[in-house]
């Protein structure tokens, strides 16, 4: 491993690079042991001329990546996600399909707004969640929302407020798969989405 020596040990850590136009430039100033930190760091300098990189010091005065401890937050994140998806899904698609890879990408982007998947066999499940269900004939997957039971279920603020939640949920999943790049087009009446690659 190469890096700088801080106290014998080599340093990883979050860096201030300087940007240039065929990739990240040399290390401009740290480590600094927090995103937070190197972010504030940035004040000291031109807006657009660092960016923030978390990695080891290369002898050359560059950063070599290193997946950082938020990126592996978001990975075991993502994970979850995915494992809420119906055990049908494997008899459905293939690890190839490029299904699975929509899949990946339609979680990302849901989680990423701080949207769940439901998750109807878990404990979890009367808490509601994006569903995602896999339609090889339609070419993508169809999404739609399941509310928490309270509202579903139980209908404790009566049905017509079960139906205006449910058609404004609905509506915000497809926007924010929309705003991400998805080709969204409605489905089922409107209850959910069909959700595929952008052309």
């Amino acid at each position: 491993m190469s890096g700088i020596a801080v106290g014998g040990a080599t340093a990883v850590g979050w860096w201030l690079t300087e940007v240039e136009d065929d990739g990240r430039g040399p290390v401009v100033a740290g480590p600094f042991p927090t995103r937070a930190e190197a972010g504030w760091a940035t004040a000291d300098h031109a807006a657009g001329t660092v960016e923030t990189v978390y990695g080891v010091r290369r002898p050359d005065g560059r950063v070599k990546r290193r997946p950082s401890p938020q990126e592996w937050a978001w990975l075991a994140h993502l994970g979850e996600q995915l494992g809420r998806l119906p055990a049908e899904w494997e008899d459905t698609i293939e690890d190839e399909d490029p299904l699975t890879t929509l899949v990946v990408e339609v979680t990302a982007a849901l989680a990423e707004a701080g949207l769940p998947l439901h998750d109807a066999t878990g404990d979890d499940g009367a808490l509601g969640g994006a569903v995602l269900r896999c339609e090889p004939d339609l070419d993508g997957i169809v999404v739609t929302w399941r509310q928490h039971e309270r509202m579903s279920v139980d209908q404790v603020h009566g049905a017509a407020a079960d139906d205006a939640v449910q058609q404004v949920m609905s509506r915000a999943v497809a926007d924010v798969l929309a705003v991400r790049g998805f080709a969204v087009e409605a489905f089922g009446g409107g209850c959910g989405h069909v959700v595929r690659r952008a052309a």
